[in-house]
This record gives structure tokens, sequence and C-alpha cells, in this order.
């Protein structure tokens, strides 16, 4: 088994939006090629003025280079996005490991169709609590919780 590169996690600066950026872009494009372009942009846009600048962001640093970030809105994950080629890596596991340290109990919004995301977070612990349809986009969601123990 390898050990996981040294990774560094730390709250988002204003010079790190274009690679936040770039790895939401990239691991969205990904995880979502269900969802319609136009959607995508509009979402895009809002992450950038709304989403990041509201949200309490955590980046994942590994070799001074952001690979991933984590978005908290109280207990609520807003978003988790891995740098495509980093997947697998352990990363996402650290920062909801983190986000674990800071709130303990956890809930996501994942898209039933994630392949990449839902799987994920079944295999981290979270479990199904209601499944609603997405009006904006027209998907399921699945509504998943973590335990504080």
């Amino acid at each position: 088994m390898t050990t996981p590169p040294e990774h560094t996690i730390r709250p988002l600066r204003p010079d790190d939006i274009e690679s936040v950026m770039d790895i939401w872009d990239r691991a969205n494009a990904r995880a979502h090629p269900f969802l319609a372009p136009d959607f995508v942009g509009e979402v895009r846009q809002a992450m950038r003025d709304i989403y990041l600048p509201n949200a309490e962001t955590y980046v994942l640093e590994t070799g001074g280079a952001v690979v991933g970030f984590l978005s908290l809105v109280g207990h609520d994950i807003g978003g988790l996005f891995i740098d495509p080629d980093c997947h697998r890596s352990g990363h996402g596991r650290a920062l909801v490991d983190h986000a674990r340290a800071l709130r303990g109990a956890l809930t996501v919004d994942v898209f039933r169709d994630n392949a990449i995301g839902r799987p994920f977070y079944e295999g981290y612990g979270f479990v199904l609590v209601k499944q609603t349809l997405h009006a904006p986009s027209g998907q399921p969601v699945c509504t998943m919780a973590l335990s504080d123990s």
C-alpha cells in the first residue's frame, strides 16, 4: 500500500479562485455528464460569485498546488471537488475528515446519477436520508447524512 502524498488543508484564499474553478470545471464535467450545459454554466457563475464567497471553503494542497476543495455551509457539505487526475488518492477522504473534525455530523446533497460522488460518500459511511427532485436541473438528488459518532 502506498502512502498518500503529504498535504495541507487550509482556508481558501482569494488567489486560489482560479485553481479552484479549474478543478471544479474538470471534476464537475466528469461527475455530472448528465447535466445540461446551460445549467452547468449558471452554476459555474454562481460558484464563483455566490457560493465560494459565502461558504466556509478549505483547499487541499500537495506540493504547493491546490488539488481539491470542500465547502461547508453549517453542517452541510456544499461541494467537494478533487482534481480528476488525483481521484482515489485519499484527498477527498482527508477533506471530509477535516470537515468532520470541525462539525461532527455532516449532510450532503449529491445527484443520484453522480457515479463518482455518491459511491464515495457511501463508502465513507454516509447513509441515504431522502431522495428528491432538484427542480433547476430536473435530476434526482440524494440527501445523505453522517452521524458524529
